[in-house]
């Protein structure tokens, strides 16, 4: 498969990885192919130190993802949706728990298992025509990749739940409103943004950046006391790592700092 015809592009544009969803003509809707491509490329990109940032956005203009392609899905059997849908589990595992920050960059529609994948990103920013929801019941199946826990996390409780059960869809505007995208910004624009965040990131200590997100992430799950028993621990790891005395050593010497790529 040549690489425009792969279901999911991934450029370097530097220490940013560009991952593009490559199903426009089917609103990058998920198929079997792309989700197997989505968990080589996110194992591809854990293990190369150069990149130091990953941004996940759709080709086109209309959608991030539109979530599983039903024309695929039409006529599986119980087992065969199933097996595809190990797949896509396994992908979403695979992006949630990547060591590098990641973002979505969400450039039209995400529903389903688009607004899942977007969500199991670190942070969204999205297009001013973007829309975000879990139309899952209104087809008779339910969320399966982490709507249901990812969410209420995002969203006010009362508020995802009326999103879950009645299968509506928000606006970007809405989205930002309630704290589930950071940024809504004009189509033309959006692209530039995320690279501008991107690089933003990729220009302090990738270590660093690392062990913070890990921090954050884990204490969510934990108790304030406990959280902090986390934050320490990862603090640590940056005492005795040479980024910190290059940090240091740039700020009083007035010069930008030379970080190491993270292992």
């Amino acid at each position: 498969m040549t690489e425009e015809g792969s279901p999911i592009l991934l450029e370097r544009r530097g220490a940013i990885a560009l991952l593009t969803l490559n199903r426009p003509h089917r609103l990058n809707a998920m198929n079997t192919t792309m989700g197997v491509r989505l968990g080589e490329l996110v194992d591809e990109i854990a293990e190369e130190t150069a990149v130091r940032v990953v941004v996940l956005t759709g080709a086109g203009d209309r959608a991030f993802c539109a979530g599983g392609d039903l024309k695929e899905r039409q006529g599986m059997t119980p087992e065969q949706w199933t097996r595809q849908h190990r797949i896509f589990e396994r992908a979403h595992h695979k992006l949630r728990n990547l060591r590098k920050p990641v973002f979505a960059a969400v450039n039209g529609v995400a529903v389903g298992g688009g607004c899942e994948m977007a969500m199991s990103t670190d942070f969204l920013i999205a297009a001013e025509h973007a829309r975000f929801g879990q139309p899952e019941v209104t087809r008779g199946i339910m969320p399966g990749a982490g709507g249901t826990q990812l969410l209420p996390r995002y969203l006010p409780r009362g508020l995802a739940f009326q999103l879950l059960m009645t299968g509506e869809l928000i606006s970007a505007a809405d989205a930002h409103r309630w704290g589930l995208v950071n940024r809504v910004c004009p189509p033309g624009e959006l692209m530039g943004v995320a690279m501008e965040l991107a690089e933003r990131i990729a220009a302090n200590s990738p270590a660093a950046v690392q062990q913070a997100k890990r921090s954050a992430r884990m204490g969510l799950e934990l108790s304030l006391e406990a959280g902090i028993e986390t934050e320490i621990e990862c603090y640590q790891r940056m005492v005795d790592h040479p980024d910190r005395s290059e940090g240091v050593d740039a700020f009083n010497e007035r010069r930008p700092p030379r970080f190491l790529d993270a292992y």
